[in-house]
């Protein structure tokens, strides 16, 4: 079977709508009332939070087709540069800023920076951005998918590298079980459960995008009040925070020019050109929270840990819409 047809029209990318108001409204939330969300709380986050990941895996993989990933799978060159980028390239930077701020900023800041280097790819928005740029679709959902299950053990390896060279260890079996039941285990019954509720899921695509996003939410709004009510905050500065946006855009820069410049050394065709740029350069927080969760849990600065995320996420996905619609515009 072959990859899928390609959009009819291009459309343009919706970079902002609700969910960027959600993330806004449960930071919010957790400032003005950080006890319901925090560890023992009302809200249950240590049980809660748990169902919530396993939830968002099963749709995943509920929604991925084999066919197509079969189809995307044979283009080697591609997925190595992509793979190389995210697990290469993209921790190799986190460790350089991981040194260049020892001293300068909180040490969870740098830790949030190296996490955000480490975590994989997104599925859906590289898989969404790939179609409206009229790129070979089949293949982004093939890398994007690999470069999610390679971080089950990739990304918590990275980070027992660096937390051993600070002096702290991170227990990589026990991290690498618990991402394997809370991450894996569920996509795979996801995959199983396609037979009986793909259909019902196509028809309702929105349906499952909200409830993702949903509990995405929940899970930002639980991890940020933990942080508010341990006022982990405090450390944090306005110059900290603009130092976060300032390199969080500065890596997408970085890593998109990469893999201009490789897919072009490797002679890539202009639709692999496109999905070499966004499976490689993004980061995934709907994979990554869920992780950082299960890898930090009870961690008090957890959002202080996911601040680089949480600012890199916009500016992928601004960016990201302005060259979807630029290369969807392209002749050819």
């Amino acid at each position: 079977m072959g990859p899928p047809p390609r959009p009819a029209a291009p459309t343009r990318a919706r970079t902002f709508d609700w969910f960027f108001l959600g993330l806004g409204a449960a930071i919010f939330l957790a400032w003005i009332y950080p006890h319901g969300g925090a560890s023992g709380g009302w809200m249950i986050p240590e049980v809660t939070g748990k169902v919530g990941v396993a939830l968002v895996f099963f749709v995943q993989g509920a929604g991925l087709s084999f066919a197509a990933l079969r189809a995307g799978s044979l283009r080697w060159t591609l997925h190595l540069l992509v793979l190389g980028t995210t697990y290469g390239l993209f921790p190799l930077l986190g460790l350089g800023l991981f040194a260049i701020g020892t001293g300068r900023w909180p040490s969870e800041l740098r830790l949030g920076f190296f996490f955000l280097c480490a975590v994989p790819s997104t599925i859906s928005s590289s898989v969404i951005f790939t179609a409206i740029a009229r790129g070979n679709v089949a293949a982004a959902l093939w890398s994007a998918t690999a470069s999610n299950l390679l971080g089950v053990v990739l990304t918590p390896l990275w980070l027992g590298i660096v937390l051993q060279t600070s002096g702290r260890a991170l227990p990589l079996g026990q991290v690498i079980l618990g991402l394997a039941g809370g991450l894996v285990l569920p996509l795979f019954l996801g995959q199983l459960a396609r037979r009986w509720i793909a259909g019902w899921m196509a028809r309702r695509g929105a349906l499952a995008s909200g409830i993702n996003r949903g509990i995405i939410l929940f899970l930002v709004h639980f991890s940020f009040c933990d942080a508010f009510a341990r006022n982990v905050w405090g450390t944090l500065g306005l110059g900290s925070l603009a130092i976060t946006a300032a390199v969080s855009a500065a890596l997408l820069a970085l890593s998109i020019s990469w893999l201009l410049l490789g897919s072009r050394a490797l002679h890539l065709s202009p639709e692999e050109r496109i999905t070499a740029v966004f499976c490689g350069s993004q980061k995934t927080l709907a994979a990554g929270i869920p992780m950082a969760q299960l890898i930090f849990q009870g961690h008090p600065a957890l959002g202080i840990i996911l601040l680089p995320l949480l600012a890199y996420h916009p500016i992928e996905l601004v960016a990201s819409g302005y060259l979807a619609n630029r290369w969807a515009r392209r002749k050819g």
